[in-house]
């Protein structure tokens, strides 16, 4: 019994130890192929390298190699043993200078000499037996005896992990958000596991008895505690560097995880389990061992199909969040763009020209200034000059049929039959709808000749080219308005990480030469003016720091927030033009965007319609009055001594 469990505790080993191969290896290319600028994301890669390198080897070792290529296996594998101090240190020295506390020369040269160190000990496991001597039974190690320079290894192992600690200690006591501290506090414990997971303690405490039962659940414990600390580790290292938000993060990293190295695992998992047996379900192992995997994978991929929805709710949306995505997701789902409306327009006047038997059929557009022939197909066109000489005459010749469901909707126009096309969501004040296009069918006859069942199905093709039309026209005004939105949202993550942790030496605000980052500063009078009656952007602002804030504070009662707000205001007086105010006037359209939007926090909707301005014009127009308050700022910190009004 206890040999069975002892093959089955084997069996469980080497699909651990093969599954901290895929996990570092997958966790690698995810950082390779995504954050590699970033210097935490280069850092943590070499972690998993050793990682990786070591589990590598223990599989290879596994399968039973000569004895030769067992020795230079186990030499190999201390490249990785031998680098993953001096990457733990370099880690958390990368952690460190990301909240503001970058090197000014020691630190670096630390990195450098301790990866010399490590590259020394590699020479010495590789070609000498001053490190690690292994001893061989056969086609085995039977144990790995240390060397004379081994203690100075363990030694330098010790100081490596215990100053990497201290550094990230350094590092979580630097964050500002609670979201930071606690990533940070994952990271400080996380980052020691890979470290610790591949330390070689049979070589420490000359444990010899790989193969006997406790060792075995040691051992296997072990190895699943690494694989679940590696998980761990890659999702507070998976928000450094990235531009995205943090939902995007844990969404792209939770379908990575499912359909990456969760699939690898179990398909391993299959192959070791399945393979050894001699029967199941009446054939041999080895036979239906591909079968059972891509059961398993296709079973998997589809249960991640249709769980990664509940999965990404539960642990990643939640109340707002979900119900704003809900809306992005269903806006994203339903717009189409222009090819594809147009495809579709195609469609449906290929359908017609089939039923009504002829060549030609075409849709045009009414809605602008001028006649836009949209769609057309068939060898013959309406001429462009007709429809620009016309557009009046066609106007009024279709609104005469506005309403009518009869045939007569059908007109005699040169030598085509045309149909208004009506929009559903636009009404004139009487109730009616607006005439948005026409479309024409050649001619079959001097006179409209359809029957009854010919226009009922014609009919149908007519309200299907009216509503791709009426869609090509809102979709047309949404595209507009995401044109003047979206330059605007400029926040992204790698923004974020500038307010998340302290003002470190080399990132102060405010120079002796005066503002350092202007996009940054910009960013900041933004969440300021957002926040100008009370809020994180003004009472926590770094734009305290200005010596124009500090000088105004005597006359604010010494408040912070109060002496912000009322340099704000002084800024925003400054934008005020000579004369009578007037709301629609162009020169007074800076002021009052200012005025009305942050100070009196009327909606953006209300300010557009006082203002006489489209939303994304207002957009436009509000990013340039906040760079004018920005600008006036920076004039007023340096000096500027122009009058205040």
């Amino acid at each position: 019994m206890n040999d069975i469990f002892a093959t089955f505790l084997d069996l469980v080993n080497e699909t651990l130890t093969a599954a901290i191969v895929v996990v570092a290896a997958s966790m690698l290319l995810y950082n390779l192929t995504r954050n590699l600028r970033n210097r935490v994301a280069r850092t943590s890669s070499v972690v998993l390298a050793c990682v990786t390198i070591v589990s590598l080897c223990d599989v290879f070792i596994s399968l039973g190699p000569s004895v030769g290529t067992l020795e230079a296996t186990v030499r190999v594998q201390w490249i990785g043993i031998a680098l993953i101090p001096a990457a733990t240190f370099h880690l958390s020295d990368a952690l460190l200078a990301t909240t503001g506390l970058p090197s000014r020369g020691r630190r670096r040269r630390v990195v450098r000499l301790m990866y010399l160190i490590g590259a020394v000990f590699t020479l010495a496991a590789a070609f000498s037996n001053t490190l690690i001597q292994p001893i061989f039974l056969g086609r085995r190690v039977a144990n790995i005896v240390s060397g004379p320079v081994f203690l100075v290894y363990l030694a330098f192992f010790i100081a490596a992990i215990g100053v990497a600690f201290i550094n990230v200690q350094r590092a979580r006591n630097r964050c500002l958000t609670r979201d930071t501290r606690r990533r940070m506090g994952y990271l400080q414990f996380a980052m020691l596991t890979p470290a610790l997971g591949i330390f070689p303690y049979s070589v420490a405490f000359g444990l010899s008895e790989t193969g006997s039962v406790g060792m075995l659940l040691l051992v296997n414990l072990a190895n699943f505690v690494l694989i679940f600390m590696l998980l761990f580790l890659s999702y507070p290292l998976s928000f450094f560097g990235t531009r995205l938000p943090d939902r995007v993060v844990k969404t792209d990293l939770l379908r990575f995880m499912l359909r990456g190295p969760a699939t690898g695992l179990l398909a391993l998992a299959i192959i070791n389990f399945t393979t050894p047996a001699e029967r199941i379900l009446g054939l041999p192992g080895n036979s239906f061992m591909p079968f059972a995997v891509v059961s398993v994978v296709l079973t998997w991929q589809w249960l991640v199909a249709l769980g990664l929805p509940w999965l990404e709710k539960r642990l990643i949306y939640s109340g707002e969040d979900d119900d704003q995505l809900a809306k992005l997701q269903t806006l994203s789902e339903r717009l189409l763009t222009r090819s594809d409306l147009l495809q579709l327009l195609d469609a449906i006047l290929a359908a017609s020209c089939d039923f009504l038997q002829v060549n030609t059929a075409f849709v045009t557009s009414l809605s602008d200034s001028k006649p836009e022939l949209i769609a057309a197909i068939g060898p013959t066109r309406p001429n462009p000059h007709w429809l620009e000489e016309e557009n009046g005459s066609l106007s009024d010749l279709l609104s005469k049929k506005n309403g009518d469901n009869t045939g007569s909707l059908l007109e005699k126009w040169h030598s085509y039959w045309i149909v208004p096309l009506y929009s559903k969501r636009l009404v004139t004040e009487t109730g009616e709808r607006i005439l948005i296009g026409f479309m024409g069918i050649q001619a079959r006859a001097s006179e409209v000749d359809l029957t009854a069942d010919e226009w009922l199905t014609f009919r149908g093709l007519v309200r299907r080219a009216g509503d791709t039309l009426d869609d090509m026209t809102l979709q047309t005004e949404i595209y507009a308005s995401l044109e003047g939105l979206l330059p605007q949202i400029i926040v992204t993550r790698s923004r974020a990480e500038e307010v998340e942790y302290r003002p470190g030496r080399d990132r102060r605000l405010v120079s002796e030469n005066g503002i350092g980052d202007r996009e940054q500063f910009v960013e900041l009078v933004r969440a300021a003016l957002r926040h100008y009656w009370g809020g994180p952007g003004l009472a926590s602002s770094r734009l305290l720091e200005l010596r124009v804030v500090r000088e105004a504070m005597p006359e604010n009662g010494d408040n912070p927030a109060r002496a912000l707000r009322a340099i704000l205001q002084k800024a925003i007086d400054k934008q005020k033009p000579d004369g009578e105010r007037k709301l629609t006037s162009p020169e007074w359209t800076i002021y009052n965007i200012l005025e009305q939007r942050f100070v009196e926090k009327r909606k953006v909707r209300e300010v557009a319609t006082r203002l006489a301005l489209s939303e994304p014009d207002l957009y436009r127009k509000q990013r340039i009055a906040i760079e004018a308050v920005a600008d006036t700022l920076i004039g007023m910190e340096g000096g500027d001594s122009a009058q205040e009004p």
